[in-house]
């Protein structure tokens, strides 16, 4: 690592299986302090499973993450991850966690510091310097991480909001009729190019977006849930997809809700939302959440808290402009 851990610390690569079950303690470890919900679809606590799956989706696994230890104790990690916005910017974004006993020795610094250089170093070598931007996350609540980023210059992006709807038995059946002309149906396979089509065009002048391929559309499909279609006659008005999460399906997952603009403001949104909700309760889900931007300027989370969402907590990304050489 470079840059200076407290004496008694160190650092070392990423070993495979055996790390990750410590890394997920790690996790638990922050959540109180952090104020991080367990039940959350942005940030929760990961259980060594997932630990497993993210390591593997990271370009090199064992080159693109670190572990700060005490002894045999795992007391930091960090991990950069990248991809690509529809707008052309790659955003190289970090993630680090320090156990809240061990914070305020430097730790953080030192793994930003170690996060940042590695970025420069895959900058260099995929040759994206003109569209690289640094890139890392924290919840409104983790007040440490986000003192550190914004004292390293970082600053905030966007937040998504996230909601739940703590209760599905709370729903009324059958619910308020979709407006006139509007007919709601499940969305069949010979739709599906359809309704990616209408997510797609939800998000064409959305910053922020990575692009979702229609490989990528369908198999969020392959997984279970409720997808729902509202039809202007044999015009496609817009969709809801719903997820369901193992293994106990709860909190279920409003994965997009999208209207094309002309059927904005009629009422079509709320009546996919409702369906999508009680599809969900039918499949078993006891509650559902959802995120939506704070800058969204159909202030979506109106609608969502109309029909009962509560808030629960907020998702920060930080960004810093890229810069080739240097400390933080």
């Amino acid at each position: 690592m470079h840059g200076p851990l407290p004496t008694g610390y160190a650092s070392r690569t990423y070993q495979g299986d055996e790390d990750h079950a410590a890394i997920a303690t790690l996790r638990a470890g922050c959540a109180a302090r952090d104020g991080i919900d367990s039940r959350s679809i942005v940030e929760g606590v990961p259980t060594a499973a997932q630990i497993a799956r993210f390591s593997a989706s990271l370009d090199d696994p064992t080159e693109d993450q670190i572990l700060v230890v005490r002894g045999a104790d795992v007391v930091g990690h960090t991990a950069v991850t990248r991809w690509q916005e529809s707008d052309g910017t790659w955003v190289y974004l970090h993630l680090g966690h320090v156990l809240p006993g061990h914070r305020g020795l430097g730790i953080g610094s030192a793994m930003l510091t170690w996060a940042e250089e590695h970025i420069r170093a895959l900058v260099r070598r995929h040759g994206t310097a003109a569209t690289a931007v640094f890139g890392a996350n924290a919840a409104a609540s983790a007040t440490e991480a986000t003192a550190l980023l914004l004292e390293a210059g970082y600053r905030q992006a966007f937040r998504l909001m996230e909601l739940e709807f703590p209760d599905l038995r709370r729903l009324t059946a059958p619910g308020p009729p979709p407006p006139p002309g509007i007919t709601l149906a499940a969305v069949e396979p010979h739709h599906h190019r359809a309704a990616w089509q209408v997510v797609v065009d939800s998000y064409a002048h959305n910053p922020f977006v990575e692009p979702w391929s229609y490989q990528g559309f369908r198999a969020e499909l392959a997984k279970p849930g409720r997808r729902y279609a509202a039809w202007d006659g044999e015009r496609m008005a817009g969709v809801v997809l719903c997820s369901l999460r193992p293994p106990d399906h709860s909190p279920a997952v409003i994965e997009e809700l999208c209207v094309r603009a002309e059927w904005r403001r009629l009422g079509v949104g709320r009546a996919l939302l409702l369906e999508g909700l009680r599809g969900l309760r039918a499949q078993g889900a006891s509650s559902a959440r959802l995120t939506t931007s704070t800058t969204n300027p159909h202030r979506s989370y109106d609608l969502y808290e109309s029909v009962g969402f509560q808030r629960r907590n907020e998702h920060i990304r930080y960004r810093r402009p890229f810069d080739a050489g240097g400390g933080v």
